[in-house]
């Protein structure tokens, strides 16, 4: 299993934001993996098992979603930066969404 997976919400309809793609990066800012949110809004396997401990981003292009939905958002781009420490087995990250705002939380 992954240590890092996503769920992207869009909180205006209600429902799971799909084909949003999200890309994994360490704190210099190289890419370690990507994803693209499936019909349910989740992305489940992004990344290896394992990270270093230190500091991560999630970066999800947010503005193709908007556009397929005929949506006009302030957000084109959504980054999440999180810190990995020593011995913890699993990070979910949840994104909920909407064209003028988001929020995110350490889920479960």
């Amino acid at each position: 299993m992954s240590l890092i997976t996503t769920h992207v919400l869009d909180a205006a309809l209600g429902g799971p934001a799909s084909d949003i793609a999200v890309r994994l990066l360490d704190a210099a800012g190289s890419e370690l993996a990507t994803g693209v949110t499936d019909a349910d809004g989740r992305v489940s396997e992004l990344g290896p098992e394992s990270l270093e401990p230190g500091d991560y981003s999630l970066v999800f292009a947010v503005a193709p979603y908007f556009a397929r939905t005929g949506t006009p958002t302030f957000y084109p781009v959504v980054t999440i930066h999180f810190t990995v420490r020593q011995g913890d087995v699993h990070y979910h990250v949840p994104l909920l969404l909407s064209p003028f705002a988001y929020s995110t939380y350490r889920g479960s």
